[in-house]
């Protein structure tokens, strides 16, 4: 370490007396009774504060109802760490059963429009409203967010989860199902991959939607909110559903639909296995013998 040294100039050894007589030892003199009342009490001062450091930190005593800050500072420095299951939330989140739901275009705009005057607004609203009540019917606390709200800055929760539907307008006849993409600009890019798989196995299941992975859009992948909560924060856009092909399910089983995003949440939340559709091998084509 460099630092500030006082220095002092050597004293040069003193040259042996030409008089002192050659074999005979000099005696030290005895140390005064003082020093050793002195180094007496300093071992006695370090068996006390030695035995009471190892009184206060032994474990197990019942009528130690109150330990003292030694004990409790000893035993949080030796307790393990804690480890958790892939898929769980990151233990430094401030309330890990926290979960946020974005409610698309609320508060903001009306979103898609159709000719009779439905509103993406107000089917995301009550899908996102009807999937609270059930998490919340589960135990965890919700917050219903609108689409800009001040509180998705450096949001932190177990999962954030932004709910949305496709256009009214007739594309064709195979523009139907959902689909779902996940923050990757986030500090676990695992766990907001495995909340967007719960999502696409338990909405897939719940409702018989197909998944229409093929439309899913610059606007879903760079969704504005994924660059503005904490990016501990796992998260996710989903689009229930075509507000064309997909509009009865949407309107009249919201329920159904609720149920769906619920259950890919808790899926990812319990850390659940996730069991995806089985994939059918292809038949080999056999070229018969001539």
């Amino acid at each position: 370490m460099i630092g500030y040294m006082e220095t002092t100039e050597a004293t040069p050894p003193t040259a042996p007396s030409a008089k002192a007589k050659p074999g005979r030892r000099k005696e030290n003199p005895a140390p005064p009774r003082q020093g050793l009342l002195f180094q007496l009490a300093m071992v006695l001062g370090v068996a006390v504060v030695v035995a009471t450091l190892f009184t206060a930190w032994t474990p197990g005593e019942p009528a130690d109802e109150f330990p003292t800050p030694v004990a409790t500072g000893l035993a949080v420095a030796l307790q393990p760490s804690p480890t958790f299951p892939p898929g769980l939330p990151t233990p430094t989140l401030r309330n890990p059963r926290l979960v946020g739901l974005v409610a698309g275009h609320w508060k903001n705009d009306s979103g898609s429009v159709c000719a009779d005057g439905l509103k993406e607004v107000d089917v995301n609203l009550q899908i996102a409203t009807l999937v609270q009540k059930i998490l919340v019917e589960e135990g965890y606390e919700v917050e219903l967010l609108h689409e800009f709200d001040p509180k998705l800055t450096d949001y932190q929760a177990a999962a954030l989860v932004s709910i949305h539907n496709d256009s009214c307008d007739f594309v064709n006849n195979e523009a139907t199902g959902f689909k779902v993409a996940s923050a990757m600009a986030t500090r676990h890019p695992e766990r907001a991959a495995r909340l967007t798989s719960c999502l696409r196995a338990r909405y897939g299941a719940a409702t018989s939607l197909p998944l229409h992975s093929t439309s899913v859009t610059l606007d879903m992948t760079s969704y504005h909110a994924f660059g503005e909560i904490n990016e501990s924060t796992p998260a996710s856009i989903i689009e229930t559903g075509f507000m064309n092909l997909d509009r009865q399910i949407l309107t009249e089983q919201p329920d159904r639909v609720a149920r769906g995003v619920a259950e890919g949440i808790l899926c990812y939340l319990r850390n659940e296995p996730i069991v995806g559709p089985t994939v059918v091998p292809p038949t080999p084509i056999v070229t018969p013998t001539p």
